[in-house]
């Protein structure tokens, strides 16, 4: 059985503004402009992408699922992330060779550090 990873889907309270967020932070192209299901993707025949969809509920508690992102330059990318509105979070990581930042809506997602610095 073949299958392909088409999408991680991300609650928001408000999709569109949250998928913008990440396309931007990404360099990622909108894929579905849709207030309710945004999509952005790393091109537009590329998978998997991010799809925002709406939910009532807030979020309440730490990710269980989380994105994990590993750049050529961990500082200049945290820096690009707390420009665009990321926060630091704690959740317990201690010292670490990453950081952990949460998006705009509280969703808390980690820098690595280069392949070259671990």
């Amino acid at each position: 059985m073949a299958l392909e990873w088409e999408q991680v889907i991300v609650d928001a309270a408000d999709p569109a503004a949250l998928g913008r967020w990440w396309a931007t932070a990404l360099d990622w192209v909108v894929v579905n402009e849709d207030p309710e299901e945004y999509e952005i993707r790393p091109a537009p025949d590329r998978v998997p992408g991010l799809l925002f969809v709406r939910v009532s509920e807030p979020k309440t508690l730490k990710n269980r699922l989380h994105l994990d992102f590993r750049p050529s330059d961990r500082d200049a990318a945290v820096a690009h992330f707390l420009e665009l509105g990321a926060t630091r979070v704690d959740v317990g990581q201690g010292d670490q060779t990453w950081v952990v930042l949460s998006d705009p809506e509280g969703n808390e997602f980690c820098v690595l550090s280069s392949r070259s610095n671990q």
